[in-house]
């Protein structure tokens, strides 16, 4: 076993006794109600998970001790590789590794202790004069509509729109969540039987609330 491998075991090992030890203890507000562990995990890296990868056996050995998995399901892109926050196709697909099959009759006993990671920010990402760029919040991202007034354009592959703006003579793509990818993200979710997890609420648009 390499040192990852242990390392992760050892992490594991980890949860299974404080999510122990928090079941263990009462809530301060309501005596018949223990403490809960939300255990935050990311996405499978790829469809051929490694050993250091968090995967379906490690989500059915902590089940027990754990009330709630929020999985990361954003930061797709980065400013090295500019593109969309949270494909769906992707987040999709992270889904089917964890719980196995699909919406239609895959094996889904952990599905409503996932909670599937939506992003209420957006990133700004510079397209020329090298890489660059990073997070926005909703007041950025409504800053730039009025000062560029750009295009906003869909983008079908991933279910997010997107505009193009230039600033001294740089240009910068700008993905943000809309009403419309959030509505996609959040049938995706029910679909599984999932629930949602937001990062974070204070950076959206406050008519994403009319959503949820």
């Amino acid at each position: 076993m390499d040192s990852g491998s242990l390392t992760k075991l050892h992490a594991l090992q980890f949860i299974k006794e404080l999510g122990k030890a928090l079941r263990s203890e009462e809530s301060v507000r309501n005596a018949n109600h223990y403490l809960e562990l939300i255990f935050v995990i990311p996405p499978p890296r790829s469809p051929n998970l490694a050993d250091y990868d968090f995967g379906p056996r490690d989500l059915q050995q902590l089940s027990d001790y754990v009330d709630g998995f929020s999985l990361m399901t954003y930061d797709f892109s980065g400013p090295q590789n500019p593109g969309p926050n949270a494909p769906l196709a992707w987040i999709r697909s992270s889904l089917q590794l964890l719980l196995g099959g699909d919406t239609d009759g895959g094996a889904h006993a952990h599905a409503h202790k996932i909670f599937v990671g939506i992003n209420f920010y957006g990133n700004d990402f510079v397209l020329s004069e090298g890489s660059g760029g990073g997070a926005i919040t909703g007041r950025d991202y409504t800053s730039l509509l009025e000062t560029h007034r750009p295009y906003l354009r869909w983008e079908e592959k991933s279910a997010e729109h997107f505009f193009i703006y230039s600033s001294k003579n740089v240009n910068h793509a700008v993905f943000y969540p809309s009403l419309m990818s959030i509505s996609m993200r959040l049938d995706e979710a029910k679909a599984w039987g999932a629930g949602l997890s937001i990062w974070e609420i204070g950076q959206g648009l406050d008519y994403f609330f009319d959503l949820l």
